[in-house]
């Protein structure tokens, strides 16, 4: 058995093992070490656990490809795993898992490839198929780009993408509970925790909600819309242009506000600056923002509120406290 071989089983064994209801703090933490060791296993478990995930969706709707998992999991063998998921690339669940055989190994399609930003960094990426990704500030997502399957997983952060057109093979970006696919359109995707929000600059995308895929609880946007999702609800601005192009200020490296809270205005400073600022009392926090900001200089943002506002500032411990 090759090296990664190995590798792909003792991911496939995790993802079993963690559907034991006896899993505990100290199995997670075994398998994050086992992650830590090497991008080949993070790679490994990401494919599967994706698979995982689509097999699941599947077998709600009929499908039944998941495999029964019980306390004595360990004395199932992995190929059980193996035949399941299999059964589940037979019903279109794109995966990349290495079957092996006596006159080799399948080779995936895409490897899966990680990139981050810092706090306050940005970055571009050129994709294999033509389509490009910014992303923002305090970003980590995953992607997998191949000639079968053009996938992301936003882990966090946002990240804005410029979409090659691909008939027949649809860009599909998985943030948290929710999935947004497109065939070819300009778009921002940001994530925080579960909540997503959508920006389309131009074109159509589809956002489904993958604990319920079903038709009624999509949301179909085009070139102007905003939508923000969490929980089960989806919350859609339609004909908001001007709202779009401030939610993309970030790629010219500006902050953008009409009428915002001082509160949420601070909150969107923090994301891209180490010197954190604190509003110090309620009656700040209310006070309505409005203007374009340098979005890495969260000093001058605070010298423009004592100028503007009369605000009182105190410095301390890295960060800047705010009051009336």
């Amino acid at each position: 058995m090759s090296a990664r071989d190995r590798i792909e089983e003792t991911a496939a064994a995790w993802l079993v093992r963690q559907e034991d209801p006896a899993w505990t703090g100290a199995d997670q933490a075994e398998l994050q070490e086992w992650l830590d060791r090497s991008m080949a296993h993070k790679a490994a478990y990401w494919r599967l656990e994706h698979g995982w995930r689509q097999a699941d969706r599947i077998s709600a709707l009929g499908g039944g490809v998941r495999p029964a998992v019980g306390p004595n999991w360990s004395s199932r063998p992995i190929l059980a795993l193996a035949a399941s998921l299999i059964a589940a690339l037979a019903l279109g669940v794109v995966l990349l898992v290495q079957a092996g055989s006596s006159t080799g190994s399948a080779q995936p399609d895409a490897a899966v490839r990680q990139a981050v930003t810092p706090v306050g960094g940005q970055r571009r990426l050129a994709l294999a198929d033509g389509s490009r990704v910014e992303l923002n500030t305090d970003t980590d997502l995953r992607y997998a780009i191949g000639r079968e399957r053009r996938e992301i997983w936003l882990e966090r952060g946002e990240a804005f993408f410029e979409v090659a057109r691909a008939p027949g093979l649809p860009f599909v970006v998985h943030a948290g509970p929710r999935t947004v696919t497109v065939l070819g359109t300009r778009f921002s995707v940001r994530r925080e925790g579960d909540r997503v929000s959508v920006a389309v600059l131009e074109g159509r995308v589809r956002v489904d909600e993958d604990a319920d895929p079903a038709p009624g609880r999509s949301a179909t946007l085009v070139g102007g819309d905003l939508a923000i999702a969490q929980g089960t609800s989806t919350l859609l601005t339609g004909n908001s242009a001007e709202r779009v192009h401030d939610a993309l200020g970030w790629r010219r490296g500006m902050l953008i506000f009409s009428q915002s809270t001082l509160a949420d205005a601070v909150a969107e400073f923090n994301r891209y600056n180490r010197v954190q600022l604190i509003v110090a009392d309620p009656a700040a926090a209310e006070i309505r923002i409005g203007g374009s900001f340098h979005a890495g200089n969260a000093r001058a943002f605070a010298r423009l509120l004592r100028d503007a506002y009369g605000l009182r500032l105190k410095e301390q411990d890295g960060s800047i406290l705010i009051s009336s």
